[in-house]
């Protein structure tokens, strides 16, 4: 069975360290948080016989998780390297989706192996999250063996790991950001539309969600060049000018840039001169 230590007590770090204990693979040596009582209570949850609140006492483990904010990833890591409790060899990981491994170097200087496992899930309530993080997707990226040996733990706590390349966090995260954040943006944007056009928030809700819906199961079932369907689609330029007439000016402005890159994605079941136009029409080179 292995040892794993966890360092900070928020909701990810209490639910990937129960989900190990619970995986029966691995025992949680320790928690560590800033405030006695957080400690306290993260262990609790865990399942680990220490809470602690000073780096230096941190035991010795064949794994440390460092689930603390993005912002303090370096600093912990730094605090750690200058501690010397983590032995050469043991692997030190964190969680964040848009950092990688080398906010650890301090630690990677000193022998350990360093790594990064993101979860694509949300861990807004611990005790669902212990029911429904099977499955989950969790990227890898960092020192071999480290990546190797959280691949381990990944799949011991039910979750599919992946590798990402040399470098590739930061394209992974902006990748995760416009799936998520901006469909909600693009949300927002056709319910605003469609109010002008005198649908109720109720009924708007309902007619895009189940178009967005439905278009996001023909995208990732077909592929997207596949699932497009409409006016740029079509090279209908007609009906695409028509629609900028009725866009404020920040929304005409999305409405070009994505219809520029929907020109791209149609390719060539557009012909040249349908191309041109819709190219025209969206401000290509302006």
């Amino acid at each position: 069975m292995k040892s794993l230590n966890i360092v900070g007590g928020g909701r990810l770090g209490k639910v990937l360290g129960r989900l190990a204990v619970l995986s029966g693979a691995y025992h949680v040596t320790a928690v560590l948080c800033r405030e006695a009582a957080h400690a306290r209570e993260a262990a609790a949850f865990v399942g680990a016989p220490r809470a602690l609140t000073r780096l230096a006492e941190l035991p010795a483990a064949d794994l440390t998780l460092l689930a603390v904010p993005d912002g303090a990833i370096a600093v912990v890591a730094a605090a750690l390297a200058e501690a010397r409790v983590l032995p050469a060899g043991s692997v030190v990981f964190h969680a964040s989706g848009a950092l990688d491994s080398v906010q650890l170097a301090p630690l990677a200087a000193q022998g350990a192996l360093t790594a990064s496992l993101h979860p694509a899930f949300s861990f807004a309530e611990p005790e669902r999250a212990l029911e429904t993080f099977g499955g989950t997707l969790c990227a890898l990226e960092g020192d071999g063996d480290a990546c190797g040996q959280l691949a381990m733990l990944v799949q011991a706590i039910a979750g599919e790991p992946f590798y990402l390349k040399p470098g590739g966090k930061v394209g992974y995260h902006a990748a995760l950001s416009i799936a998520s954040n901006y469909l909600v943006t693009l949300l927002s944007l056709a319910q605003g539309v469609v109010a002008a056009a005198g649908v109720d928030d109720a009924t708007a809700r309902r007619l895009l969600g189940a178009l967005m819906t439905q278009t996001l199961g023909n995208a990732l079932a077909l592929g997207p060049a596949q699932a497009l369907t409409g006016p740029i689609g079509r090279g209908d330029a007609g009906t695409v000018a028509q629609h900028l007439t009725v866009l404020e000016p920040d929304d005409g402005a999305l409405y070009r840039a994505l219809g520029l890159a929907t020109v791209k994605l149609a390719g060539e079941r557009l012909d040249a001169g349908q191309q041109a136009a819709l190219l025209a029409l969206l401000g290509n080179g302006e």
